[in-house]
């Protein structure tokens, strides 16, 4: 049995509802990378091949989150933004190629794709109304070259219909690239049921790791399209080889590393991921859903206006909300000096809390409004 309370022993006087910004460790997260410093001053770099141990550890902790067929379709990148600039400026554009996004989209999944308008590429911009994915479909014509999309949108937490995206995707031969950093550690997620050629997450949020380290699945079939932009002596297939002249890069995904790897942030990420992997997602994603429900049903009980999906289906771990009484603003600075993390995004407040939140800091919250 998880003791919880002892995984995240948070200030008591804090209300933490920002998982869907940044989040917490939890305990074992501290220890690692406590042990890690420790072996660092003491040791230096005596021990260099177990830590290679535990970042591939930690790539398989990822292909099982995400259920790809092998860690060798994972990559370990700096954050999102990174993995996004690898797929924009690796595939080969034609002029008048169009890239299809949302209207709801964070920055780090529009601007690489504007970047791109310099080789002529368009960036289709889709309205999300109440049938989101038929919106997105709509707006699908030959040029589509490539979807990028969040899986949970930042702002309003509207979650979407992944494995029907990915097989229109699929049929209408467009890749289908997957921003998945308000899902992974929030939600199960099944690469293989999306049908996604790329899925790129920062360990950061949900999955309760360290900011600067994140996840990049590239489909094994279509990595021979990514050409390489970055080159170094962790990229190559003979990577522990470094006399050799007649280099070439990776078969797997190591081939978008290009450098030394942060294995800081592989020790600490691979701790929490062991939290979520023994509480399994499944659980997880229930337990969120509880407290997404006993936030809605205390939101609309304060008179609060709702700004995110009503369908549980539609759901995942973010409810934005504003105060017809209060000015978003005020409220804002108010909760905040109540001792409420949170954040303003999508038009309101977002709240955003894990499967290990207790009840009493919802509870809490709500009675502050």
């Amino acid at each position: 049995m998880i003791d919880l309370a002892k995984e995240f022993p948070q200030d008591p006087d804090m209300l933490y509802l920002n998982h869907a910004a940044v989040a917490p460790w939890p305990q074992r997260s501290r220890e690692a990378a406590q042990s890690f410093a420790n072996a660092n001053v003491i040791y230096g770099a005596r021990d260099y091949p177990q830590w290679l141990v535990v970042e591939q550890r930690l790539r398989q902790q990822l292909a099982t989150l995400i259920g790809a067929p092998s860690s060798d379709d994972i990559a370990l990148l700096k954050n999102t933004s990174e993995g996004l600039s690898v797929i924009a400026f690796g595939l080969p554009w034609q002029a008048g190629d169009v890239v299809l996004i949302s209207d709801q989209e964070f920055p780090s999944n529009r601007i690489p794709w504007e970047a791109l308008k310099r080789h002529g590429v368009e960036v289709r911009i889709a309205s999300l109304g109440e049938d989101p994915e038929a919106d997105l479909i709509a707006a699908m014509d030959s040029r589509v070259k490539l979807l990028a999309i969040s899986a949970v949108q930042y702002g309003t937490g509207l979650r979407l219909d992944m494995p029907r995206l990915g097989q229109v995707c699929r049929e209408r031969n467009i890749l289908f690239c997957v921003d998945a950093i308000q899902a992974i550690g929030a939600l199960p997620v099944d690469v293989e049921a999306w049908q996604a050629d790329f899925i790129v997450a920062d360990g950061h949020k949900w999955m309760l790791g360290p900011e600067g380290l994140a996840l990049f699945y590239c489909r094994p079939e279509v990595r021979p399209q990514l050409s390489l932009y970055q080159y170094g002596w962790h990229m190559v297939e003979a990577a522990g080889d470094y006399d050799r002249k007649d280099w070439q890069p990776a078969s797997s995904a190591r081939r978008f590393e290009c450098g030394s790897p942060n294995l800081l942030g592989s020790h600490v990420l691979s701790a929490s991921l062991s939290l979520l992997l023994e509480v399994g997602m499944d659980t997880v994603s229930a337990e969120l859903a509880i407290r997404i429900q006993q936030l809605r049903a205390g939101l609309l009980d304060k008179g609060m206006t709702l700004l995110g999906p009503d369908q549980p289906s539609r759901r995942a771990g973010i409810i934005t909300f504003q105060s017809p009484g209060e000015p978003t603003d005020t409220l804002f600075v108010r909760l905040r000096e109540a001792g409420v993390v949170c954040a303003q995004r999508g038009g309101g407040i977002r709240w955003s809390p894990h499967f290990y939140t207790p009840h009493s800091v919802i509870d809490r919250a709500l009675a502050l409004l």
